[in-house]
Parts: C-alpha cells; structure tokens; sequence
C-alpha cells in the first residue's frame, strides 16, 4: 500500500448527511459541506469507486440530505442502528462487500458517528482517510473529533487533495471535467 490514495482501492462512505444533522452544525462550519460531498461522490463514482451512505434514525433525523440525492444515484442508502458502523449488521458488511482496504470518510458527526465509524474500520486493518471539510459538528467538537482520529492513525486530507489523488493524471482530471460540464466548484476546491 502506496502513501497515495488509490481510487482502484478506496470506499467513499457518507455518515448520516441528514438534515436533522446539519442543522446542529453552525452556518460557517456547514458553507459547501453538502457541496464538497456531492462533488466527492461525483469523483468516486468516476472513477469506480464504490458509494456506501448510512442514515442514522431517519424518522428523526431526515432520509439522506437532498443536495447528495442525484450524486449518490444507486449507490447502497443503508439505514444504521449502531454509531460507528464497522459495528452495524448492515452498513459494516456492505463496506467490507466492497473489498477494498481504504474507507474515504465524509458526513455527519464529526466527534461521533465519523469518529467511531474511523475507529472501527481502523480496528478491522482498514487504512481511514477522514475528509476533513467533508465532515463536521456542532462547536469544538468537530475539532476533538478530528484530533481523535488522527492519534488513531486515520489520515487527513480535503476533498480538493483526494479528488487529485483519485484523478492521479492530468489526462484522467480533463476527462473528469469533460464528463461534468457546468459543474460549479465546491468552496475549497479549485480545479
């Protein structure tokens, strides 16, 4: 395993992005958050990687935000009754369905549901890439979660870096770009 992040064996996972959720979270934390996952979302499913997205409670907290919908397409929505869903009877097993070692991390709550997720999957030998303006919290709890997960061992990047990693060649970027014209870029990631 290569120090890069390679597309041909990376997960991207959205964590419960459920308004309920976002709504926690204060206006300048939240600017682009939906916008860099759905942008992300775009970039793996371009690039072959599989999309796994969990809800935590739906019937209190939202189905998956609106803005992911049409990224998110036929990807695995999968409802979760456990934080961290390495531990989840259904989430944890569609990850490891994927068969790939590197579980890219996005969504909602930073300081719990990323967190324990990055943990566990860190526990079953997964390498964890947490984005970090992917993911948030409510207050100084986006940065405590953050924190954690790097003592762990999970790595952190930004949706521009890991975009560019899965792109890996300049050929590989143009023709993303060509396949998504008038994409409007997320605030943070200029291509």
């Amino acid at each position: 395993m290569g120090r890069l992040i390679d597309a041909d064996d990376c997960v991207l996972i959205l964590v419960d992005v459920q308004e309920g959720f976002l709504e926690r979270v204060e206006s300048g934390a939240k600017a682009g958050l939906i916008e860099r996952i759905a942008f992300l979302t775009l970039s793996a499913r371009f690039c072959g990687i599989p999309v796994v997205a969990t809800l935590e409670s739906p019937e209190d907290w939202g189905g998956l935000h609106h803005g992911l919908v049409e990224a998110v397409g036929d990807a695995p929505v999968i409802e979760k009754a456990v934080f961290g869903l390495a531990g989840d009877p259904l989430a944890g097993p569609a990850v490891r369905k994927t068969g790939r070692g590197t579980a890219a991390l996005t969504g909602l709550e930073t300081d719990v549901c990323v967190a324990q997720s990055a943990l566990g999957l860190l526990d079953e030998g997964l390498r964890v890439v947490v984005v970090e303006d992917a993911v948030a919290s409510p207050g100084s709890a986006h940065a405590a979660g953050i924190e954690r997960m790097r003592r762990a061992g999970a790595v952190g990047m930004l949706t521009k870096q890991l975009h560019y990693e899965w792109m890996r060649t300049v050929r590989r970027s143009r023709q993303f770009e060509a396949a998504h014209p008038g994409l409007v870029q997320p605030p943070g990631v200029e291509l």
